[in-house]
């Protein structure tokens, strides 16, 4: 299996993903009725999946 770079899209999706998660966890985004850990572990699938799939 050979690892890429994800694309600086998919980079900047995660890190949104995971700054609402973070924001969520602090009680700023209360509204959100998922957990923050939850919204973080999106992010890092997403991340994960942009490392795997070439050209994501």
């Amino acid at each position: 299996m050979n690892l890429s770079a994800p694309t600086q899209l998919i980079f900047i999706i995660s890190l949104v993903i995971a700054l609402i998660g973070l924001l969520a966890a602090l009680g700023v985004l209360a509204f959100i009725p998922l957990a923050a850990v939850w919204i973080v572990l999106i992010a890092y699938i997403v991340l994960a999946g942009g490392c795997l799939v070439r050209g994501a």
